[in-house]
């Protein structure tokens, strides 16, 4: 199979065939970070470059971790050395990366639809590694692979994902990603953080936060997306912790092999107790682990040769 997309822009345009392969070829791409040479020559002679317009620690340092492992050329550029503060427009800055011949362009934005806008001005492919509240398909990949590693399937299984979801681009993908591979998806949060009309991506909407942990394969936690929010959605984080926190008591309702995830970074004592984080059961750092292999996967499809070259 080949991957006949230009751009990875989000979870919606990405058919189960798709994620497959991009699950399958994440898979082996893992290999290469467990040999003492950690570095193929896959990309050699590739341009990468990383337009980060909003802070981030992992998604970007995995990309750019990912991109070196390819052996391609990377170059950042952040939102304080562009020229975007000195009033330029997103698009002509766009336009003018795209005139230094690039391969790939991985772009992170404040504002929902950004990379969509983007990728149809330049030639060059364009990976969202997230826009605003609206997507983030590379974690949500991630989540599924690290998923499917663990239980070998994506099929059947019933996961709750409690936390911030109005504000969380990582819900939504995953959501929508699980979904689409035959997951149930049960999500909790404060009325106040779901949006109306949530249950259109796939998922239920549980009453509190123990039925919806209750029998789960996977318990997914998001943070509380303070910058995000122009109002108090709660009262106190001390009420938060003890109506939709995790704690070892919650854990105990969900199966006997549950395991637990967060994209982070995690508030502990908020949404997750440590021993929480810190138990058996915790695949936070096989997330981050596996965000590098996924992420050389993303490049290796758009710009290794997976793709057809005239399906631009």
């Amino acid at each position: 199979m080949r991957f006949e997309k230009k751009d990875i822009l989000d979870i919606t345009s990405l058919d189960t065939k798709e994620i497959t392969m991009i699950l399958d070829t994440a898979q082996g791409m893992r290999e290469i970070s467990e040999r003492p040479v950690k570095k193929v020559p896959t990309l050699r002679g590739k341009t990468i470059i990383f337009f980060f317009q909003e802070p981030s620690t992992r998604t970007k340092l995995s990309f750019e971790i990912a991109a070196k492992r390819l052996s391609a050329d990377t170059v950042s550029i952040a939102k304080s050395s562009s020229s975007i503060v000195k009033g330029e427009t997103l698009i002509d800055t766009a336009k003018n990366l795209e005139a230094m011949n690039p391969d790939v362009i991985v772009m992170r934005h404040s504002s929902s639809g950004a990379a969509h806008v983007i990728s149809k001005r330049v030639n060059c492919s364009v990976i969202n590694a997230g826009d605003g509240t609206h997507a983030h398909p590379s974690q949500a990949l991630l989540d599924m692979m690290s998923i499917r590693e663990k239980k070998g399937t994506l099929k059947g299984l019933n996961i709750s994902i409690v936390g911030d979801i109005s504000h969380s681009r990582v819900a939504r993908s995953d959501i929508t990603g699980l979904s689409k591979m035959g997951s149930h998806v049960t999500i909790c949060a404060p009325p106040t953080m779901i949006p109306k009309g949530i249950e259109a991506l796939g998922c239920q909407v549980a009453k509190n936060m123990d039925s919806c942990v209750e029998g789960a394969d996977v318990i997914m936690m998001l943070r509380i997306q303070r910058e995000r929010q122009g109002n108090i959605l709660f009262p106190t984080e001390r009420e938060y912790a003890s109506l939709y926190g995790l704690n070892p008591h919650r854990v105990k309702l969900a199966q006997k092999d549950v395991i637990v995830m967060h994209p982070g970074p995690m508030n502990r004592g908020v949404e997750i107790a440590s021993e929480v984080a810190n138990s058996d059961c915790s695949m936070i750092l096989d997330q981050v682990t596996n965000g590098v292999a996924l992420r050389m996967a993303l490049f290796y499809i758009v710009a290794g040769g997976s793709r057809h070259a005239d399906s631009d």
